[in-house]
């Protein structure tokens, strides 16, 4: 008989990414997955260069410059920090790795990110997918919802906060809420992909629960604010006793000497932070309006993209791709996330934005 997976491996659907071509169209627009408009900063490209020097060597296991780097910008102790060389993803499913078990629940929103769903079923666990609230400014997670959920199998729920690809996201106060009906026994894992664009004041990226609690840890990412989606940089924040499980399981040199350096220098540099802020408080109220007059629903989002509502028939969403991809513009479809009806779309430069929102215009009123 020959190998086979552990129970769950092979109901798994294989992640798949934003496109970045389309077959005929020698130039495009890739707005499909949430990248960052203005790229790396200047010392961000400086610290790279720097690195090459060292190429031959292993990096330092610890990677202590970034985490130092990122305690000392957000004011916390790296001793609690974990970073990654494959993104936040790899923490997510780290996580589940080191505390999930077979027959374990894990509980997540309706229309997360779809790693979750994988992370679960890999360490033969059960997902428990609950669905999001619809309400006139978009889809949100249900708190009470969440709650119901748990049952005495519960071991983990995700979220992210904000979510992706909906755009909303819950309050210092819901989150709160929703730790407080948890179980001890139950980790909460703060997903927090998009915390470096939220400017609401009743938001908390997840590092005061992280930091007050056993049961909670945060995670975040180089890939978005920051411009480096290249370099597939991560890190968590959570409790001295989690974090000491993950660094028992995680790569011996997991931190790449140039995503040490590279990350280290991004997350200092708080003028090119600012500057891609402003940047997405521009145009993402333009985009969410522009597109809005052309009739199609588009959700509230505090994030760097717009998750948008397309009808049935012939100005539906797949169409609307088809459209948009003759003319050198590409939207994420998010059938995947249970959202056979939607594009979501990135804020991008003035150009990309521009262009993109003309052809919804042209599509619309075809």
């Amino acid at each position: 008989m020959s190998p086979t997976p552990k129970p769950g491996l092979l109901d798994i659907s294989p992640y798949v990414g934003g496109r970045a071509a389309v077959p005929g169209v020698a130039k495009v627009f890739k707005l499909s997955s949430n990248e960052s408009p203005l790229g790396p900063s200047a010392s961000t490209l400086a610290a790279l260069q720097e690195a090459t020097s060292s190429l031959a060597l292993y990096p330092e296991g610890s990677a202590a410059v970034l985490r130092e780097a990122i305690g000392e910008v957000y004011k916390l102790d790296p001793a609690r920090i974990v970073t990654s060389g494959d993104g936040s993803d790899a923490l997510l499913t780290m996580l589940a790795n080191a505390y999930l078990q077979p027959g374990d629940e894990v509980i997540f929103s309706q229309h997360a990110f779809l790693v979750y769903k994988i992370a679960t079923l890999a360490n033969s666990a059960r997902p428990v997918v609950v669905p999001e609230k619809n309400s006139n400014t978009g889809l949100k997670v249900d708190v009470d919802a969440m709650l119901a959920a748990v049952t005495p199998k519960t071991r983990m729920l995700y979220i992210a906060n904000p979510n992706n690809p909906t755009g909303s996201y819950l309050t210092r106060d819901e989150m709160a809420k929703l730790h407080a009906g948890l179980p001890r026994g139950v980790l909460l894992v703060i997903d927090a992909a998009y915390a470096e664009y939220v400017t609401a004041k009743d938001y908390e990226s997840g590092i005061e629960l992280a930091h007050k609690f056993d049961n909670v840890v945060m995670t975040r990412t180089f890939s978005k604010l920051y411009g480096l989606a290249g370099l597939r940089i991560g890190w968590m924040y959570g409790p001295a006793a989690i974090c000491d499980a993950i660094n028992r399981i995680r790569g011996p040199f997991n931190t790449a000497l140039l995503q040490q350096l590279a990350g280290a220098a991004a997350v200092r540099d708080r003028e090119h932070f600012w500057k891609a802020v402003e940047h997405n408080n521009k145009w993402l109220p333009w985009i969410t309006a522009e597109i809005r007059k052309t009739g199609l629903r588009v959700d509230d989002s505090v994030a760097n993209f717009v998750l948008i509502h397309f009808p049935k028939g012939e100005k539906s969403a797949a169409n609307a791709d088809a459209f948009l991809n003759k003319g050198g513009v590409i939207l994420r479809s998010v059938a995947s996330y249970d959202l056979p009806d939607c594009l979501r779309m990135t804020v991008g430069t003035e150009e990309q934005n521009r262009l993109a929102v003309k052809l919804l215009q042209e599509f619309m009123a075809a």
